[in-house]
């Protein structure tokens, strides 16, 4: 299975990033080959759609589950139609939360955070 990790950095040694769409990196992981594909989140500045776009992203990688922090409703959305699992990882490196999805010690995500707001919060 393919599973994505939000992360701070390109490794596996970086820690997890607690936000989903706007992730520095996406550390994608073959759980059977543990091979893993790193790659930097185009939408993490972006004024807006990061959700909905890095939600896209891993329908493409073909990801079956992914681990983070938290979920925005529009990438929630996303995820959820694709039949993509979601995860709460821990403040640790990527590899240790790969290693405890493997042994089923992560928790389900099943709601989602607020959406961002952004420029919104800029006019009031």
């Amino acid at each position: 299975m393919k599973i994505c990790i939000s992360s701070t950095g390109n490794s596996v040694d970086n820690t997890m990033d607690p936000r989903f769409g706007r992730a520095a990196y996406f550390v994608i992981t073959n759980t059977d080959s543990m091979e893993s594909e790193i790659i930097p989140n185009s939408a993490a500045n972006s004024g807006g759609g990061a959700g909905i776009t890095s939600g896209q992203l891993m329908v493409d990688k073909g990801v079956g589950a992914v681990i983070t922090g938290n979920v925005g409703p529009n990438a929630m959305n996303v995820l959820k139609a694709a039949k993509i699992e979601i995860y709460r990882g821990e403040s640790t490196s990527v590899q240790e939360n790969i290693e405890k999805f493997k042994k089923g010690l992560l928790e389900k995500i099943n709601t989602t955070v607020p959406s961002h707001s952004g420029l919104e919060r800029e006019k009031k």
